[in-house]
């Protein structure tokens, strides 16, 4: 297939192009696939490994994660062995973007991070900074807005997480269009698959000249959570949105190639015109939230444990409960603030949540009778409830 999905039978939203490296996202250029290291970056031979392993399946596009001068130093050696598109992930540590922009096509930033990493430094100086690093160096940028973890300004004066979290994306726009800056895309983040179908139409309503970056955060493990991103692409590829794509699964680390695999085949079958989901995913009895695995993970244990979770909870399979399995400190607050029970996993115990109040601190062997002793005590009350109404 060319460039051009000239045998889709989707209308593509024709965007402006952005340029990462060789490859054009938007523009009506193929859909981009991408997807991220699992492995911690320093781990040079491990993240090489995986970088092979991801382009072996078709990956466009790579992410790595940098916190610290010695994750710039394993770059640096990592991008001297792999001809791989690669984008960097910032988190809090906006000031490494000169030092990392030499060595990757991309420089992805949340503005919610932003926010809290040195505050008396306006965000809008902030974001001058990653914008005359990528410049400098032709990367293009990400603004990569997140539910589980908004700009708290932003979320403070909207009425629900869509508005917020456009209003923080048409901001940092205004800074882009400021600084004279076009090579970046937008993408806006939810777990919840309907939010991100209704957030990015609204988005490419507003903004339809901007290349939208896909993807259900924290979508699981399988099958659900190819169910929930299929049900977001298919809704918004119908619709002629999406320029590149990331699909976000729990996976074992020898498996993370599976996040390639199965958003290819989501775009092979709109082009084909197989739809395989409904249009709106409803959520009916226990949903189990979980992130993708990640170099952001603190414990490669939190992979096993949100399988764990899975099978101990199938006999709460018709509650109508939400469990969040978060393996790092990123999108993991949020996510398990909004669950029934959130378990948020360091490196050495599981945090663990009922609504947003912490219940304490648990080790790894400790949290599964915890977790459960927790869960029916949630399902008797809600039965209570039930009786008496």
């Amino acid at each position: 297939m060319s460039e051009q999905n000239s045998t889709s039978r989707i209308a593509r939203r024709k965007t402006r192009p952005v340029r990462v490296g060789d490859l054009i996202i938007g523009d009506g250029n193929r859909i981009s696939v991408q997807s991220m290291c699992a492995t911690r970056t320093q781990d040079i031979e491990a993240t090489l490994g995986q970088i092979a392993l991801l382009q072996e399946r078709g990956a466009d596009i790579i992410r790595v994660a940098v916190d610290s001068k010695k994750d710039v130093e394993a770059l640096g050696v990592i991008r001297e062995r792999t001809n791989a598109r690669l984008v960097v992930d910032l988190q809090e540590s906006y000031k490494l973007a000169a030092s990392v922009a030499p060595y990757v096509q991309k420089i992805r930033y949340n503005p919610g991070h932003l926010y809290h990493h040195e505050k008396q430094t306006p965000v809008f100086e902030k974001v001058r900074f990653i914008v005359e690093a990528a410049r400098k160096h032709s990367c293009a940028v990400r603004i990569g807005v997140n539910f589980g973890s908004l700009d708290p300004e932003q979320a403070g004066n909207a009425s629900d997480p869509i508005e917020a979290a456009l209003a923080s994306a048409a901001e940092h726009i205004g800074y882009m269009e400021q600084l004279n800056f076009e090579n970046f895309v937008v993408s806006l983040k939810s777990s919840d698959p309907n939010d991100v179908i209704e957030i990015n139409k609204k988005f490419a309503e507003r903004h339809p000249l901007i290349p939208l970056h896909l993807g259900v955060t924290e979508s699981g493990m399988l099958p659900m959570g190819e169910v929930k991103t299929r049900v977001a692409f298919e809704n918004l590829f119908a619709a002629g949105i999406g320029d590149t794509v990331r699909v976000s699964l729990t996976l074992p680390y020898e498996e993370k190639y599976k996040e390639i695999e199965v958003g290819k085949k989501i775009i092979e079958d709109v082009q084909a015109g197989r739809f395989r989901s409904v249009p709106k995913f409803e959520q009916k009895g226990l949903n189990l939230i979980s992130c993708p695995s990640c170099s952001r993970v603190e414990n490669e244990s939190f992979v096993h444990l949100a399988a764990q979770v899975r099978e101990l909870s199938k006999y709460a399979a018709d509650e109508d409960i939400t469990i969040a399995v978060m393996g790092c400190r990123v999108n993991g607050p949020g996510e398990t603030d909004d669950a029934d029970l959130g378990l948020w996993c360091a490196p050495k115990h599981v945090n663990f949540k009922r609504r947003g109040e912490l219940l304490g601190a648990f080790g790894y062997d400790e949290i599964l009778p915890r977790l459960k002793m927790e869960l029916d005590a949630l399902i008797a009350e809600r039965r209570q409830k039930g009786a008496q109404a």
